[in-house]
């Protein structure tokens, strides 16, 4: 079980918390839902012939498809695993799907690297040396997972769900890592 970022002292002061967030994935697929909803209808009526149905008959269809399938999204296996980064001058901790926190120096950061693979946004964090990375708990926990990289092993971490935004972390990580000499 991840310890929540609260449990977590900040290894400093002006540290930035990145988590995941359930309620903004259920807003955003509820949204892009009902979007898609509202617009293929028109269409779906006039092929499949007028049913004579007022127009609130298809924005309740709407509203309750989209919250149904939007909150089985957001509560699905993958979907609330919970994920958080937190970006400080003590350096980056992460603690990603469910696994414990690690916390590693900017100077043990060889790359952060901010992809989307498909439809999802992934954190790749290259250490300069696995023994670098400092466990939050303690050796005997799980870590995020390792994967390799053309340069080298990288902890990763899925960050479609965080909030404030990947924008948002991917700049303060462009910051950070220029305040630390990396490019």
């Amino acid at each position: 079980m991840s310890i929540a970022p609260e449990e977590v002292e900040a290894p400093a002061r002006d540290a930035v918390l990145f988590r995941s967030s359930p309620a903004r994935t259920f807003t955003v697929v509820f949204l892009a839902l009902m979007v898609a909803y509202v617009a293929v209808s028109p269409v779906v009526g006039w092929i499949a012939g007028d049913t004579g149905d007022p127009w609130w008959v298809a924005s309740l269809q709407a509203v309750v498809i989209g919250a149904v399938v939007a909150g089985a999204y957001a509560l699905s296996a993958r979907a609330a695993l919970p994920t958080w980064v937190r970006v400080s001058a003590g350096g980056l901790e992460l603690a990603a799907q469910d696994s414990d926190p690690i916390l590693l120096d900017w100077a043990d950061i060889t790359a952060v690297v901010v992809r989307r693979d498909g439809l999802r946004t992934v954190l790749e964090v290259v250490p300069a040396d696995l023994d670098s990375v400092h466990p939050v708990q303690g050796p005997d926990h799980g870590e995020p997972t390792l994967v390799d990289t053309p340069r080298g092993p990288a902890f990763t971490a899925d960050l479609t769900q965080i909030w404030p935004s990947p924008a948002a972390l991917r700049r303060e990580l462009d910051r950070r890592m220029r305040a630390a000499g990396k490019p």
